[in-house]
């Protein structure tokens, strides 16, 4: 059996929403079990009346708009901070949440642990790209400020991923930039263009921003402010194309007719642009798999989370990463 343990009380949505998604998940793996975090009015009855799920009773909550390490500090007893503790102490294999990033990333650094010689985790996730090709893209946020170093990290993390996620052998990686040109970019980008260079991991040029989704390579690494500008970018772009063609719709009968037969394609790139089919976005570099939901998450979206954390676990991520970072030595 796997264990996950997934916070009932994280993201936007009511509980019930969370817990119709484990339901999910319990329902498709007749090999998993879940350990539930969260208040032992919405955690336990449901434990109750599912045969492998445990309860896990907390008393505290953490909210989105809070600061993340005061938060993690002050709520001990939170669904977050003693989830990653489960996992810790050996009560779960890894955990899930769509509660806030910068908790759930705290929490986890300080409570699961790092894989040893990993510097800082990373946020990946699988972006969507032509004819089914999918890019592991990272860091997406965690690490605002990253050294050549991390870089190099963040390639062997994402190739180990690739592997697990995609089955991708031997992944080619790209380092974000503003150009091809190995010379292309920031004094920081060609630093981190050189230390690539010269790791063997992998490491096959710059990739422009268009690259992210035109699937010229398997793995794109850069900084954590760099990528979240441009995830957000890519979300930003999904959710105006969105607008103005329900705009549009409202313009004349024909255009409404168009725009009805367009909105099932448009619902399916913005799922994908999400992330949600592959669990969301995972920490990287954790001795534990951690999975984060987005907020207004879905009981689709927790449970092909949980199942996408169930998967990691079986395909041996962690090893993979540990193993990957012991060859480079």
């Amino acid at each position: 059996m796997t264990t996950i343990c997934v916070d009932a009380m994280g993201g936007d949505e009511r509980p019930e929403v969370v817990l119709e998604g484990i339901a999910a998940a319990l329902a498709a793996d007749p090999e998993l079990e879940v350990l539930v975090a969260g208040d032992e009015g919405v955690v336990g009855p449901f434990a109750e009346s599912h045969e492998r799920a445990r309860a896990l009773v907390t008393t505290e909550v953490i909210g989105m708009g809070e600061h993340p390490a005061e938060a993690v500090r002050a709520k001990r007893d939170s669904s977050i901070v003693r989830g990653c503790a489960a996992v810790r102490a050996g009560e779960a294999d890894g955990f899930f949440s769509a509660g806030s990033t910068g908790a759930i990333f705290t929490a986890a650094t300080l409570g699961v642990g790092r894989i040893r010689g990993i510097r800082r985790p990373a946020l990946a996730t699988a972006l969507p790209g032509l004819d089914g090709h999918r890019t592991i893209a990272l860091d997406l946020g965690a690490n605002a400020d990253a050294r050549p170093e991390m870089l190099v990290q963040f390639a062997h993390m994402g190739r180990a991923y690739a592997k697990v996620v995609l089955g991708v052998e031997d992944a080619r990686v790209g380092l974000l930039s503003n150009g091809t040109e190995d010379a292309k970019g920031s004094e920081l980008a060609v630093s981190y263009h050189e230390a690539l260079a010269a790791a063997g991991c992998g490491f096959a040029g710059n990739a422009e921003g268009t690259d992210l989704l035109l699937g010229s390579f398997d793995v794109i690494v850069c900084d954590g402010f760099t990528g979240n500008v441009a995830l957000k970018s890519m979300e930003g772009t999904a959710k105006y194309l969105v607008k103005q063609i329900k705009a549009a719709a409202g313009e004349s009968k024909r255009s409404a007719v168009g725009a009805l037969l367009f909105k099932p394609a448009l619902k399916r790139v913005a799922a994908e642009l999400s992330g949600d089919e592959y669990g969301g976005a995972v920490l990287l570099g954790l001795k534990a798999p951690v999975f984060i939901g987005h907020g207004a998450t879905s009981a689709t979206a927790v449970a092909k989370g949980t199942a996408a954390c169930a998967a990691a676990v079986r395909g041996g991520l962690v090893d993979g990463i540990a193993q990957a970072l012991a060859d480079a030595s």
